[in-house]
């Protein structure tokens, strides 16, 4: 069974930094895609960052040069630093970890929020 933990959301200025972790057990990591996503209140879910089994990464627009994402393979952990937040960064961040089409996983969610 896949268990996901995410971890590392929370209340912070605008200006500031956060780094969110996921870390997946009971399915095959290192070959997955992993993905961070986010949804505001009234808003759809959108993908915020995601990074494939061989490191490439690919960010949404309004987080370019402001997110990294990473993943360790050997800790099956997904991070997510955030730097310089916007309060238009406020959401409910997920975790998606995804092995195949049909065996896509997600999080149960972490809130970030952003002050002005």
């Amino acid at each position: 069974q896949v268990h996901m933990v995410e971890s590392g959301g929370g209340l912070v200025q605008a200006g500031g930094s956060l780094r969110l972790s996921c870390a997946v057990s009971g399915s095959v990591f290192s070959s997955s895609t992993m993905g961070w996503y986010r949804q505001a209140p009234g808003k759809q879910r959108e993908l915020v960052a995601a990074i494939n089994s061989g490191g490439t990464t690919n960010y949404a627009d309004s987080v370019k040069g402001r997110f990294t994402i990473s993943r360790d393979n050997a800790k099956n952990t997904v991070s997510l630093q955030m730097n310089s937040l916007k309060p238009e960064d406020t959401a409910v961040y997920y975790c998606r970890h995804t092995v195949t089409p049909w065996r896509d996983y997600w999080g149960q969610g972490t809130q970030v929020t952003v002050s002005s």
